[in-house]
């Protein structure tokens, strides 16, 4: 075979291998749009949706989801935000006999710095983290290590989040943000990426941009 004939033949691959990418593409942007049509219109759940998709297109997924308001989150209006020095920790409710994190409020001066724990915060301080956008997770003691290994996994793509145990939570995990927050019987739940998505450094941010490292407490 002449150089020119192995040159044409050579484009002519390049041209289908580069062709047959674009085909892959469209394909998979097509099956994106789909499924986002259906977890809208049809009510395909987020985690079903997310077993279909491939890994380059969770995030969108995800993204797409955080744009509706997600089922359970209470919301809490009219904080006070105030800085106060040592602040004890809250009590149980009498009322309930449980306790969730507070969702805002008065705080320490000094924020917690963001990461992982295995052993219970000082809630002044991660109160004021919550205040810089950060989202607070919290588990109740004993809760089994795949669970607790599952949401630390699923902070991996944030700097501003905490995970923690924390006594006397009315489910099994709690997730925080300022003037919000979710319950959820498990980590499997998939409204946690999606609340991670929408209120990690979200709106509801009183002071975006503030520093969630360089404050007290040491991570793992």
């Amino acid at each position: 075979m002449s150089k020119p004939s192995q040159e044409a033949d050579a484009r002519r691959e390049a041209l289908d291998r580069a062709r047959g990418n674009q085909r892959a593409k469209d394909l998979r942007a097509r099956i994106l749009t789909w499924g986002l049509i259906a977890l809208v219109v049809g009510g395909l759940s987020v985690g079903a949706w997310l077993i279909l998709a491939n890994e380059a297109d969770k995030r969108d997924v995800i993204d797409q989801a955080a744009v509706a308001p997600i089922e359970g989150v209470e919301v809490t209006e009219d904080l006070t935000a105030s800085h106060v020095p040592e602040l004890p920790e809250p009590t149980p409710d009498a009322a309930t006999g449980t306790l969730l994190p507070p969702v805002g409020g008065d705080h320490d001066p000094t924020w917690l710095n963001c990461g992982i724990y295995d052993a219970p915060v000082t809630t002044p301080n991660a109160v004021h983290s919550l205040e810089h956008g950060a989202v607070w997770i919290t588990y109740a003691p004993g809760l089994a290590e795949s669970e607790v290994a599952s949401l630390r996994s699923a902070i991996e793509p944030y700097a501003y989040t905490i995970v923690s145990p924390f006594t006397d939570l009315a489910a099994p995990i709690v997730l925080t943000a300022w003037g919000v927050q979710l319950e959820v019987d498990s980590a499997d739940d998939e409204r946690v990426p999606v609340f991670l998505a929408k209120y990690v450094e979200g709106e509801q941010t009183p002071e975006p941009g503030a520093a969630c490292s360089g404050g007290i407490g040491n991570p793992l």
